[in-house]
């Protein structure tokens, strides 16, 4: 799809484009957003065991753990 500069189109050009980008829209199944965060809460629970963000991960299997201390002579 190629690029289209907008400063360079007409004020027509524009409010059709406006207009097909609202027509599309408009098709959205749209949601409450109760129901959204209420879905969305019980995904995340029912992963938590598995989260490494929520549980960390395993000293043996971390990459950024350090691999030795400091040594001053």
């Amino acid at each position: 799809m190629p690029v289209i500069n907008v400063e360079d189109l007409t004020d027509k050009d524009k409010a059709v484009m406006e207009v097909n980008q609202l027509k599309t829209e408009v098709k959205l199944e749209r949601w409450l957003t109760s129901k959204c965060c209420e879905e969305i809460k019980e995904y995340i629970q029912a992963g938590v065991e598995e989260d490494i963000l929520v549980k960390g991960i395993a000293e043996d299997k971390n990459p950024f753990k350090e691999k030795g201390g400091c040594v001053i002579c």
